[in-house]
């Protein structure tokens, strides 16, 4: 097995992290969706929406003080990309009922952080790429203050087959392997699983 190797964002090239997003859904959204909203990244042309997301990742620059994800490499060659920063950054969580229902969050709380989105390179995905990625997204927050650290992954029913597109949440598995454990199921396909860095869930 090729050994899998994950950095933070700032760390990749910009042109490591194009590779993964390549030219279709993850290019298209820039993994700003989450970040902006519906209504404002609709009206973003996408040469915008990529802008931000270099400005936001910061590639290229080890020296930076943060970034806005990862980057995950196997043999050398960049394969996958994970988002994680505070959970208050992403507005688009604000108006789901996916992180707050049945639970007493406060939405500005600076402490939690939030694993968002996956995006795995074409001729890569099915291949358990998620799982080093949850887990070092997941280290990545902790060493950085985070007191606890949530995803939204999707549930598909037995035999479901589910687009890659729809998976850009990750896997309830993928989670589960990294320590996280299910704190609600607010829908038939969504839970919300969370770590908390002491470790204690």
């Amino acid at each position: 097995m090729i050994e899998v190797s994950v950095v933070p964002a700032n760390q990749a090239s910009w042109d490591d992290l194009r590779a993964v997003f390549g030219r279709g859904g993850a290019a298209t959204c820039g993994c700003q969706r989450v970040k902006l909203g519906d209504r404002e990244w609709f009206a973003m042309p996408v040469d915008e929406r990529t802008h931000r997301l270099r400005d936001e990742t910061d590639c290229g620059h080890p020296e930076a003080d943060g970034t806005s994800g990862m980057v995950a490499y196997r043999g050398g060659e960049p394969v996958g990309w994970v988002a994680v920063e505070p959970r208050r950054n992403y507005r688009r969580l604000r108006g789901s009922s996916v992180p707050w229902a049945g639970r007493s969050e406060d939405p500005d709380d600076p402490g939690v952080w939030a694993i968002v989105c996956f995006a795995v390179r074409a001729g890569h995905r099915r291949q358990g790429l998620t799982y080093p990625l949850v887990r070092a997204a997941a280290e990545f927050a902790v060493a950085r203050g985070a007191t606890a650290v949530e995803g939204y992954p999707m549930v598909p029913r037995p035999g479901q087959n589910v687009s890659w597109g729809e998976m850009n949440v990750g896997s309830s598995n993928a989670f589960l392997a990294a320590g996280f454990t299910q704190v609600s199921r607010p829908t038939v396909r969504r839970v919300v699983m969370r770590r908390e860095a002491n470790g204690r869930n």
